[in-house]
């Protein structure tokens, strides 16, 4: 079935810009006190812990097991795990200088490399560090690196494998902060690390946790992050990892906060000319930058504070590994001005397979992947979830409809085309083709336009029974973005929202209300039935078990679960993620609730 367009000309970053102008307005509403009386630092950190969904237990046995050990001039390196939750353990090398110590030491985090720690470029700076008299600990983070779905065979953390964590309350962010806490905690216990020299460096996604590392421990006593300070407002529709997501952050704080929870202490950001995303442009670290200076000069530390902006594109280059070592040597040795060094030692990086902690195929079960955790977790969680309309519209961060309107347009053939508005900037175009005598309305949307349901199962079973078509294109689908591509800006704008305090389904279950309002403005007696497509067969579900009456469903591709499973982080996009869902509702709820007949094509496991 063809679909003809509503509007002569779609819309084209209509909604990013919305996004963008909020994310402006956060920014400024976020500003930082200028006194030490007006800054409450735990008060901050409090609020970020409630954000992230996971706490770190300092009294837990850190267990760790060393696997084995490589000899290297000058120093030697340890093939490591430890426990950073209760049967929970990463995998890590501990880089080592020759002789008795104590000596400072060194957290280095790695990016967004699938080998994780193991990558050449991230081992570089464990052998440079060592070399420098610094003991180093590297670890994987959360679904990377030795810590992938299967041992040996590295991929990408983020996106929807790492999003899942959100479907139980729980964030990427916060799991890479509770594990790089409790490396920590290992570099304290050790005889030769010198508890009170603790530095942390990373670059892109590593620089990222660099700074939530030191902002939430204090033990660390000078960061550099790399390639990754900019501000939350430059985040918005920017392509960032999901693992640098603090959902619901622009509601109350702003990047400024963050670095100014490192203070008094030494924070040194490095941004590169030359990087190609304009989230991590030196403008956007240097207005970050200059709302933590109001708190490090309000706590007498204005010397702590520094950048380094370097000719280059995202990366850990030489020259800010010279800078790098000139800041930790005077701020963990008190050896200098702080000023880059002016040669660095050489050293051979090593093949990925010698450092890995166990053989490809042989990772014990106690170093818990991704989906692992979430079976874990859906298993506990099951038994206590409680399904409420009131949590759930919680949950969703669901609005009032605000002065809705409705404009129809000239016919095209058999469809009556509308264009829907509210007062919150919302615009949908909006398609309807009568019901045959006696039958009701369906809504249907798809994930990337109505395009999308052209040849669509769930298009022909809805027109084969007589139901009238209301067909919509959803929050910045379809004709509502022409630039969104599949897979592509559905992940932006999902991210974005939850920066914002909002739910990308949130959005799409209020658009489905206001198609319904239309709806009943045409036809007040009909009777309304949901419908969706993959990712919006969930907004059709999640509209229906709202409903105070049962209402049927018409769906495709629906998932059979919310909680995690290969195929849907193959077919779906962030856009299905509603953080803390699982607490509520899954699949077999929402269905009771709904209450209605229906018809479900080619479910997903």
């Amino acid at each position: 079935m063809q679909l003809p367009s509503v509007w002569q000309e779609g819309l084209t970053l209509y909604y990013d810009q919305l996004l963008r102008q909020q994310a402006a307005a956060a920014f400024r509403k976020n500003a930082l006190p200028a006194t030490a009386s007006d800054w409450d630092a735990e008060a901050l950190r409090a609020k970020i812990w409630a954000q992230l969904g996971c706490r770190v237990d300092h009294t837990l046995p850190l267990d760790v097991q060393i696997t084995g050990e490589i000899r290297c001039p000058g120093y030697r390196i340890e093939k490591i795990c430890y426990q950073s939750r209760k049967d929970f353990y990463v995998t890590g090398n501990l880089y080592i200088p020759d002789g008795e110590g104590p000596f400072p030491a060194v957290l280095n985090m790695h990016g967004h490399w699938q080998q994780g720690r193991l990558a050449a470029r991230v081992q570089q700076r464990g052998h440079l560090l060592a070399l420098s008299g610094y003991v180093c600990l590297c670890v994987d983070a959360f679904g990377s690196g030795e810590r992938c779905s299967v041992h040996g065979e590295f991929e990408y953390h983020g996106h929807t494998l790492g999003g899942n964590l959100l479907q139980f309350g729980e964030s990427l962010m916060g799991a890479q902060i509770v594990d790089n806490m409790r490396g920590i905690d290992l570099l304290c216990s050790l005889p030769y690390v010198d508890a009170q020299r603790i530095g942390a460096t990373g670059a892109s996604g590593g620089g990222n946790q660099t700074m939530w590392v030191a902002a939430m421990d204090t033990r660390i006593k000078a960061a550099v992050p790399v390639v990754s300070v900019g501000s939350f407002e430059s985040y918005v529709m920017c392509a960032n990892c999901i693992c640098e997501l603090l959902p619901n952050g622009l509601t109350f704080t702003e990047e400024g906060g963050i670095l100014a929870l490192v203070a008094p202490r030494a924070l040194m950001p490095c941004n590169g000319m030359l990087d190609s995303n304009p989230a991590f442009a030196p403008a956007q670290m240097l207005r970050s930058l200059a709302e933590a200076r109001k708190v490090y000069r309000a706590l007498d530390a204005a010397d702590q504070l520094s950048c380094f902006i370097f000719n280059q594109p995202h990366g850990y280059w030489p020259e800010v590994q010279e800078a790098m070592l000139g800041w930790f040597n005077l701020h963990l040795k008190g050896l200098g001005l702080g000023k880059p060094v002016t040669s660095l030692p050489e050293y051979q990086t090593l093949p990925e397979e010698d450092l890995m902690v166990f053989p490809k195929g042989q990772r014990p079960a106690k170093v818990c992947t991704i989906p692992e955790y979430c079976r874990r977790r859906q298993a506990e969680v099951a038994p206590t979830r409680r399904f409420s309309r009131e949590r759930l519209s919680a949950l969703l961060h669901l609005s009032p409809l605000y002065s809705p309107s409705l404009q129809e347009l000239p016919a095209a053939g058999c469809w009556r085309r509308f264009t829907l508005s509210a007062a919150d900037g919302t615009l949908l175009p909006l398609l309807l083709r009568p019901p045959q005598p006696g039958k009701g309305w369906v809504l249907l949307s798809a994930p990337n336009g109505k395009q999308e349901l052209e040849g669509s199962k769930v298009l022909g079973a809805a027109s084969e029974s007589g139901l009238g078509l209301a067909i919509l294109d959803v929050f910045a689908c379809g004709e509502n973005d022409l630039k969104n591509r599949p897979g592509t800006e559905n992940r932006n704008y999902a991210r974005a929202l939850l920066w914002l305090g909002q739910v990308q389904q949130g959005k799409w279950v209020e658009n489905y209300r206001l198609a319904e309002w239309a709806v009943q403005q045409l036809y007040p007696e009909a009777a309304i039935a949901a419908g969706g497509y993959r990712d919006t067969a969930v907004t059709a579900l999640l509209f229906a078990a709202l409903q105070d009456k049962p209402t049927d469903l018409y769906l495709e591709q629906a998932p059979q679960s919310l909680s995690y499973s290969p195929e849907k982080t193959k077919l779906f996009t962030l856009a299905y993620l509603i953080p803390g869902i699982l607490g509520c509702a899954d699949i077999p709820e929402l269905l009771s609730a709904a209450g209605g007949t229906t018809v479900n094509l080619d479910p997903v496991p």
